[in-house]
């Protein structure tokens, strides 16, 4: 297994247990559960807006299997380019996250909507690791001897 293959395999861990989370644990504040939104247990008073939530959560969650699906057929059929072309997608769509959801986060963590405080931060550093991670395959499968 090459540098590829092993990041891609940590990252689907990693996936896996935040889909789990979602799916039944939302509530949570480790693995990137909702909880950490204070607005989730207040949309809990409202069945309406609580519904929407829950569907959004389990929305998110699917796409997440769906990443790591895919994930797996690339890991079990694809060719060493396959995964080379997947790691670099990973790059580019992570890498999504600061363009819309990081402004979202660190605004509601300033407004306190977000607990523990500080978490925007940590979100922010996480997903700059998973790039990095990636980065470092990327750079290691490179110059490996072939």
């Amino acid at each position: 297994m090459n540098w590829l293959a092993v990041s891609i395999v940590v990252f689907m861990i990693l996936e896996s247990l935040n889909i789990l989370t979602l799916y039944f644990a939302p509530s949570s504040k480790k693995g990137n559960g909702i909880g950490i939104f204070n607005a989730y247990e207040l949309s809990k008073t409202q069945p309406e807006v609580h519904a929407l939530v829950r569907y959004l959560i389990n929305w998110v969650a699917g796409t997440k299997l769906i990443f790591v699906a895919l994930l797996l057929v690339i890991l079990l059929t694809g060719s060493q380019d396959t995964r080379l072309y997947a790691v670099l997608a990973l790059i580019a769509s992570i890498a999504s996250f600061y363009w819309r959801l990081y402004p979202a986060i660190k605004t509601m963590d300033r407004q306190g909507l977000i607990s523990p405080k500080g978490y925007s931060n940590t979100l922010g550093w996480l997903i700059a690791i998973f790039i990095g991670v990636f980065v470092v395959a990327l750079a290691l499968f490179a110059f490996a001897p072939k």
